[in-house]
């Protein structure tokens, strides 16, 4: 890429010259007048300087655009030649939440490790709605939703599920006929919940608990309403978190009822609470692993997507097939 362009495009990322001239080594007069100099080239200002933080005229928006193209066909030559030069060697980026990268990830990635040592892993921890503004940046190779506002404005395919479950600590008094229908966390690790004879509870059952919900912008926070809108009430909320395992934590520790993925009891079962699967389709979740619009996809990723769907197993897949 021209220099002048990457000049423009540190200014665009860092929104003031002082702050890119700094990581372009450069005076800040210096690149002032470089970059006067292309705006002189195109006929047109590229910066709305009257802004701070530094903004971009529409004219500075499309030179962006273009620039961004260039940078992906680069990266895209990169990869093939890296590629080209050993198939057991690459880079390879993903993003994910806490929650996927500490009770999905975490050993898909020290399997993938073991069976390709050449390849560089970084992986970026971060909310689903940041890690797809950074996938459409092309900061990373691959991330995962459920989201449908994600999965369609990316290349994607079926990934994993997992299963929502309601978690009322033990010491809660429940009525006796729901204390029965129950779920103790042996059983969610025997997969009893997702057995068709296991009984689903209306969520209006619970209406009188105080919940732990997730915040605002996380995807089970969006199935959460849509469950109690279903159910008819409003819940009573106790608290508002940004983790999914902290509210399992909280949940565990009796401060209220949580709705939590069957992947976690799996990973850290709790004898303190009770688990209920709900009657709605929101409970169900399909997760699709995220990649850019581009034109060359990395054996890293290729071969990082196939190890996982080993990973998760026939009886996943079967599931991803509606077997």
């Amino acid at each position: 890429m021209e220099q002048n362009m990457q000049y423009i495009y540190q200014v665009y990322q860092d929104g003031s010259f002082t702050k890119a001239a700094e990581k372009l080594y450069l005076t800040q007069p210096a690149l002032s007048i470089a970059i006067r100099q292309e705006e002189k080239r195109m006929g047109t200002a590229l910066f709305d300087r009257s802004r701070r933080p530094l903004g971009l005229t529409p004219a500075g928006e499309a030179y962006i655009r273009a620039v961004e193209r260039m940078k992906y066909l680069e990266d895209d030559l990169g990869r093939e030649l890296e590629d080209l030069h050993d198939l057991r060697t690459g880079r390879l980026h993903i993003g994910g939440t806490h929650y996927l990268n500490c009770f999905l990830l975490v050993e898909v990635l020290a399997g993938f490790s073991r069976r390709y040592p050449g390849i560089r892993i970084e992986v970026s921890e971060d909310s689903s709605a940041r890690l797809a503004k950074r996938l459409e940046r092309r900061e990373l190779d691959l991330t995962f939703s459920c989201a449908p506002e994600h999965i369609e404005c990316f290349e994607h395919q079926p990934a994993f599920f997992d299963n929502i479950l309601l978690a009322v600590p033990v010491d809660i008094p429940l009525a006796e006929g729901l204390v029965q229908r129950a779920l103790s966390a042996e059983d969610v690790q025997a997969g009893r919940h997702l057995l068709s004879d296991c009984p689903r509870i209306p969520l209006k059952e619970f209406q009188n608990l105080e919940f732990i919900l997730l915040q605002r912008g996380n995807n089970l926070y969006d199935r959460s309403i849509c469950m109690f809108d279903e159910a008819g009430f409003t819940p009573k909320v106790k608290m508002a978190l940004s983790q999914l395992v902290t509210a399992y934590r909280f949940a565990d520790n009796g401060l209220g009822a949580a709705f939590i993925s069957d992947r976690i009891v799996y990973s850290i079962p709790s004898r303190r609470l009770l688990f209920f699967s709900i009657a709605s389709q929101q409970v169900n979740r399909l997760f699709y692993t995220l990649l850019p619009q581009r034109n060359y996809t990395a054996h890293a990723v290729r071969a990082f997507i196939i190890y996982l769907l080993e990973w998760f197993g026939t009886g996943e897949k079967g599931r991803l097939q509606g077997e």
